[in-house]
């Protein structure tokens, strides 16, 4: 989450009476804690970039007009790494979410395995003893 830091978040239907029917009752508690979530959908309060980044709602404040720049940036960094491994991390922290620690670690544990067989991990721990940059496959 990448914004610029002339932002401003708030739930501003707070003001009229507008119920939160389109997740945010329940999104905003899974990124900034249910805590910091009531206090902004109770009162409508509007927080500026830098309190959005500290509370967790947003990961990176940049200058106006660099928001679009940054996140192409990010997605073409992210595009380069080896894709298998991230996909199962992510798939595992999603589906880990919520649920209790050894539940957690036995999905990763699944998952994981799967990417452990790739070529690209052995792709990687070559290039790694070879001191070279990687060269991976990304079709696992």
């Amino acid at each position: 989450r990448i914004v610029a830091e002339q932002a401003r978040f708030g739930v501003t239907c707070r003001r009229f009476n507008v119920p939160l029917v389109d997740g945010g009752t329940q999104r905003l508690p899974r990124i900034v804690g249910l805590g910091r979530a009531l206090e902004l959908i109770l009162t409508g309060k509007m927080i500026d970039a830098g309190e959005a980044q500290r509370i967790g709602l947003a990961n990176e404040v940049v200058p106006l007009g660099q928001s679009l720049p940054r996140a192409m940036e990010l997605a073409e960094a992210l595009c380069r790494l080896p894709q298998g491994a991230m996909r199962t991390d992510k798939q595992a922290a999603l589906m880990g979410f919520g649920r209790s620690l050894e539940e957690g670690l036995r999905i990763e544990a699944e998952l994981g395995q799967w990417a452990i067989r790739s070529t690209d991990l052995r792709e990687g721990a070559r290039s790694f003893k070879q001191k070279r940059p990687p060269r991976f496959s990304q079709d696992d």
